[in-house]
């Protein structure tokens, strides 16, 4: 169990009842919203320092100074602009309270900014010119690179074990998390591509992270690409994160080696394609108890975006 996800990680697996879930229209208290916005943590002194670490999924950011120093950092597809998948709203989750996100020792949150007071300063391999800081209420000043806001997961420095969590509805954040290269992009795991039932069809799926273990996503096609080529940019692609990959993607029963394939991105990261069509998760993809795990149904089926359509695809 992980230090910062025991009670709010608690909460869902235990609630079979996750029904009873409710957002809480209550900001933080007065105090810590206080303490939040005016101080910064006491360790970071001239900057919080960004470095790079060889991890299990290649070269990644991780934190170069102070208390959470070689901590990996995440980024969350929902994130841009300043508009924030991850947030600081507090969610009562049966009688647990709690946020997505929060100043980086906020033992409440799920995954806890970076923050820094100064400029943050780039360690060997980082580039200084990507990286930033953005203001937020509850959080302070949080870094961020080539435009993404980090965050922090794990209990330990050189932890990997936030990678490839999808949380489109339970939780909501509408996205999904990924370790950040040097180069500024996601670096995303080899994915494994596996079978699943929506309804009485068998459809292609990812094995994704999340609150109650690995569950499988249906992936989608869609209609304005190309074979091979992706015209899912932008906010197509933060309403449809494209499925990438790191590697050749790991096959499960009932899906055809011969038929799966790697493309190229314009933004320098690689997708998997299924017979030549480009594939993709769903931000809002619905999900359901079913026991003591969670189950997708598929709800992006059918949903059109600028002229095209996305479909569920058959193995």
């Amino acid at each position: 169990m992980h230090r910062r996800r025991t009670g709010l990680r608690s909460a869902w697996v235990l609630g079979a009842a996750l029904a009873a879930f409710t957002m809480a229209s209550a900001t933080m208290p007065v105090a810590a919203s206080a303490a939040a916005a005016t101080s910064a943590p006491t360790w970071a002194k001239r900057g919080t320092v960004i470095s790079v670490y060889s991890g299990p999924y290649g070269r990644m950011l991780v934190v170069g100074s102070g208390k959470f120093k070689g901590y990996s950092l995440y980024a969350i597809t929902s994130d841009y602009d300043h508009h924030y998948g991850c947030t600081t709203t507090i969610m009562t989750v049966l009688g647990y309270h709690g946020s997505c996100t929060g100043p980086s020792d906020d033992a409440h949150a799920e995954w806890p900014a970076i923050t820094t007071v100064g400029k943050p300063v780039a360690g060997a391999g980082v580039s200084q010119s990507w990286l930033g800081e953005v203001y937020r209420k509850h959080v302070g000043w949080q870094v961020t690179y080539a435009g993404h806001p980090l965050y922090l997961f794990d209990n330990r420095p050189h932890q990997v074990t936030g990678q490839g969590f999808d949380e489109p509805s339970l939780p909501p954040w509408h996205g999904v998390w990924w370790v950040v290269s040097p180069a500024g992009n996601y670096q995303p795991w080899a994915e494994t591509l596996a079978t699943m039932k929506v309804g009485a069809r068998t459809v292609l799926a990812a094995v994704m992270n999340t609150v109650t273990g690995p569950v499988d996503f249906p992936v989608y096609s869609y209609s304005n690409d190309s074979l091979s080529s992706s015209a899912c940019y932008g906010a197509c692609a933060r309403a449809w994160p494209p499925l990438l990959t790191t590697g050749y993607p790991v096959r499960k029963g009932g899906v055809y080696a011969k038929y799966v394939s790697v493309i190229g991105r314009s933004d320098g990261t690689l997708q998997v394609s299924y017979d030549g069509q480009p594939l993709y998760l769903f931000a809002s993809e619905k999900l359901v108890v079913s026991g003591k795990h969670l189950v997708a149904k598929g709800s992006g089926n059918g949903i059109w975006l600028d002229g095209g359509k996305f479909s569920l695809v058959s193995p």
